[in-house]
């Protein structure tokens, strides 16, 4: 039996897998695994990441029914839909690559359940246009459809409908952000309170942070990335905090604060969220942030941030680094631990 006769025999229960498949990787993508990216989009306000886990069930209950003409149109929309979405991505020069691993599950289910037209049409142009494949559906019995109808139709619904970003914004003028030391070096921390690699690197960064910070030599600038939606009231908070704060040593403890409340008690409310920090001793001062939002857009567009946790280190205005990930930001700031000299102990 050749592989292409098992794949036939079997393509009802690999198309469910690959469909069970690109659902995972949907689920894989929403905890945020080693970084939280942002690359986002919504159709009609929705979502993607719920549209790809409605189109992967849709996909799994057509294949269950054995529906194979609607399944082989549905993926065909789909693949006029990640032809759309890889194009985005080039054109941002930013790359998902769960969005990526699911466009591939697309294209895979697609080659998989692919069918010969049934009979070659004349002319270069139907050639063309049947060669993708062609399906007959009950409401147009006897009437051969073109499945590159149906990716030209997906392509043109998500080129009208969708609505994405690739940077986190704040809201929006100039004032200063809330940076720490001074030397030539300057570090640029970029976390998210709910993002559990942020979570699970600040038992390390936060001990280098404070030794960077007791050492002349570097400036440490903390920008909160608003990936989360809970995230835009902490950062907020945080930039309170930072205006009352005396030194740096405040800093790192409201950020260890931070960091608890929205692990242990994912507060959503500012009332309780203010009550949790004065029963904690931390004192903040409210004040009109716009202009500090300005400033932090203008960051996170310079040093495309679009994932947390993030760290740069700018070394001198040609040597500036990346590092995105708790692997690559471990080895980042030893290097930079190396590079700082042993000054005396700041105040």
């Amino acid at each position: 039996m050749t592989l292409s006769t098992i794949l036939t025999e079997y393509r009802r229960a690999i198309t469910t897998i690959l469909g069970i498949t690109g659902m995972g990787i949907i689920l894989f993508y929403a905890l945020c695994d080693t970084s939280c990216s942002y690359l986002q989009g919504d159709i009609f306000g929705i979502d993607l990441k719920y549209i790809g886990t409605g189109y992967m069930f849709a996909l799994i209950t057509l294949t269950a029914f054995r529906q194979m003409a609607y399944v082989r149109a549905l993926l065909a929309l789909g693949i006029g839909v990640e032809i759309y979405l890889i194009a985005y991505q080039l054109v941002q020069k930013t790359y998902c690559p769960f969005c990526l691993s699911f466009a591939v599950i697309v294209m895979l289910a697609f080659a998989l359940n692919y069918e010969k037209p049934l009979a070659i049409k004349n002319g270069w142009f139907k050639r063309i246009l049947h060669g993708f494949g062609d399906v007959e559906l009950p409401p147009f019995s006897g009437k051969r459809i073109p499945l590159m109808a149906f990716v030209f139709f997906g392509y043109l619904f998500i080129m009208l409908t969708f609505s994405g970003s690739t940077m986190p914004a704040y809201g929006a003028e100039k004032s200063p952000l809330p940076s720490y030391g001074a030397g030539q070096y300057e570090l640029i921390v970029s976390t998210d309170y709910f993002c559990p690699p942020c979570r699970s690197l600040e038992a390390e960064l936060d001990p280098a942070l404070d030794e960077f910070l007791s050492r002349k030599g570097i400036r440490v600038t903390f920008v909160d990335v608003p990936l989360h939606k809970q995230t835009y009231l902490y950062a907020k908070y945080f930039l309170y905090v930072a205006k009352a704060a005396r030194n740096y040593k405040d800093i790192l403890h409201a950020r260890r604060v931070l960091f608890s409340i929205a692990e242990n008690q994912g507060i959503t409310d500012e009332g309780n969220l203010a009550k949790a920090l004065k029963a904690q001793g931390i004192a903040f001062e409210t004040y009109d942030l716009k202009p500090v939002y300005h400033a932090l857009n203008e960051l996170i567009k310079t040093h495309k941030i679009n994932s947390t946790p993030t760290c740069i280190v700018k070394y001198s205005n040609s040597d500036i680094r990346k590092y995105t990930g708790t692997f690559q930001i471990k080895n980042g700031l030893a290097m930079l631990r190396a590079s700082l000299p042993r000054g005396k102990k700041a105040k």
